[in-house]
């Protein structure tokens, strides 16, 4: 069961296992099976209020390496073949991560991602909608819920987490540097784009992708390499 599955999301009723989940995740996950080395940028982080973590995605990992650092509870956006990975699939039922079908509209997670946001919480999306070892162009989905829900985006550049998770005291991945997580400044898309479709939302998931790639280094940036074609047209910055 997914976290809005119903007619509305009622996060008190997620929340303590949440927060068990997320011990496990920090003592078992960060201690044997994933090793991070590094987190800057967590004062970008808003505290409270709908936002959206939007990252980079090239390993199994990162959505857990964010989820693991930021110090409030995140629901993260996965392709729906997840929940049937063995072993692992249970945790996103546990956890209430939102399904999406990657090859459609999916209007249910679209649904269920508003709920989330429009009670004041947070969710995790991988605009590309796959992994890679660069960015490829960003889908408007991301461009679409936070337009609508009025959320923040706080641009979250992971590297170094490809090789994990992989077992502590059995694997040379342990040996090699871990993990890096950088949080960008925060921002939201501007009021006269609150019901943009088309072209301006295609802008608009543009620029948010400029914002994540100038926080990468170059060799993942991929399709948005060359930041001096970003512009800021339909965002503004969050203090």
């Amino acid at each position: 069961m997914s976290a809005a599955s119903g007619s509305g999301y009622d996060h008190q009723a997620w929340e303590r296992r949440r927060r068990f989940l997320r011990f496990l995740l920090r003592t078992i996950g960060f201690t044997l099976l994933v090793r991070l080395d590094e987190v800057s940028g967590l004062e970008n982080v808003p505290a409270e209020g709908a936002t959206i973590f939007m990252i980079n995605h090239i390993s199994f990992a990162d959505p857990f390496v964010v989820m693991h650092a930021v110090p409030r509870n995140i629901v993260p956006l996965a392709k729906v073949e997840s929940y049937d990975y063995p072993v692992v699939g249970i945790f996103p039922r546990l956890w209430g991560v939102i399904p999406v079908h990657r090859e459609q509209v999916d209007r249910q997670a679209i649904r269920q991602a508003l709920a989330v946001l429009r009670a004041g919480e947070s969710i995790l999306v991988a605009p590309e909608g796959t992994r890679g070892t660069a960015l490829q162009r960003g889908r408007e989905g991301i461009a679409y819920l936070a337009s609508r829900a009025d959320a923040v985006i706080v641009p979250s550049a992971l590297d170094g987490t490809v090789g994990f998770p992989s077992l502590r005291f059995f694997s040379a991945r342990w040996r090699q540097p871990g993990a890096r997580l950088r949080f960008g400044r925060p921002f939201r898309f501007r009021r006269q784009y609150r019901n943009a479709r088309g072209a301006a939302l295609r802008q608009m998931t543009d620029e948010a992708m400029y914002v994540l790639a100038a926080l990468l280094p170059e060799e993942r940036r991929g399709v948005y390499a060359d930041l001096q074609d970003a512009t800021t047209d339909t965002i503004e910055w969050v203090d």
